[in-house]
């Protein structure tokens, strides 16, 4: 499959260098709107949805994490970007890891949130296809935001789950399925060591999808890799905790 012309939003400096948000499974570009700000001081910004997402085009899947790769590159270059920092979250880091594997001259620093290089109940991803595909992503929309952040924090603001629940609903049934298969035939544990990208691994405390040892895993696994663990945060922790996650970004981003 080639790659599709997705859906990018480009803020912040001009004369920055460039950083690359990658979204997670059931969301879209706007699940950094936390980040934002801290950013544009400091980068240029691109944000975008990844294929089936958002406002980005729904080819049918299944996708493979090439195909979510290819369409990083189709931006960077469409934007004439020639290499960029790259975070991603959860599917977002997993399309990081193989931008950083088979494409390296174009990953400067990698971050990867609350992701892993192969999951544990991977299987039931693809049951997950089949389920939205018939039902629609409404139906696991509730369950979904419910692994995305600790319960106190949900619990504290009914306008928060209803936003995120709504995100999750609005996906389309064809994009969430194909990237469901994506993550259940994924596996890049092997290829760990070629990553020579700095990376910081960033982990939820209360992550119960991919955990602090899933992402210590990543951590040790690649060249050069430094774990973070965000405390009183489940898989969303960019968005749960920006006074953690955004001054690490920014540090690891900016090193030398």
């Amino acid at each position: 499959m080639s790659a599709v012309d997705v859906h990018a939003v480009v803020t912040g400096r001009s004369d920055g260098p460039a950083v690359v948000l990658s979204n997670s499974l059931g969301s879209t570009h706007r699940m950094w709107d936390a980040q934002i700000a801290d950013l544009e001081q400091h980068f240029m910004v691109v944000r975008y949805d990844t294929r089936g997402h958002g406002l980005s085009p729904v080819p049918d899947g299944p996708y493979s994490m090439d195909d979510l790769a290819d369409d990083v590159l189709a931006v960077l270059d469409g934007l004439g970007i020639e290499r960029a920092h790259f975070v991603g979250l959860s599917l977002g880091g997993m399309t990081g890891m193989r931008l950083a594997v088979r494409d390296p001259a174009r990953v400067n620093r990698l971050a990867l949130l609350c992701t892993g290089a192969k999951l544990d109940n991977a299987a039931s991803y693809a049951e997950r296809a089949v389920a939205v595909r018939a039902d629609g992503v409404a139906s696991v929309a509730e369950a979904v935001v419910g692994r995305w952040f600790t319960p106190e924090y949900l619990a504290a603001d009914a306008d928060r789950r209803h936003y995120y629940e709504t995100m999750v609903a609005s996906t389309p049934a064809e994009g969430y399925a194909g990237c469901c298969e994506a993550i259940a035939a994924m596996d890049q544990r092997a290829d760990l060591p070629r990553i020579t990208a700095p990376t910081l691994a960033v982990a939820g405390a209360d992550d119960t999808a991919t955990g602090p040892s899933t992402l210590a895993e990543i951590a040790g696994g690649v060249r050069h890799g430094r774990l973070l663990v965000v405390p009183d945060a489940a898989h969303l922790a960019p968005a749960q905790q920006p006074e953690v996650v955004n001054p690490a970004l920014i540090e690891h981003l900016l090193a030398e």
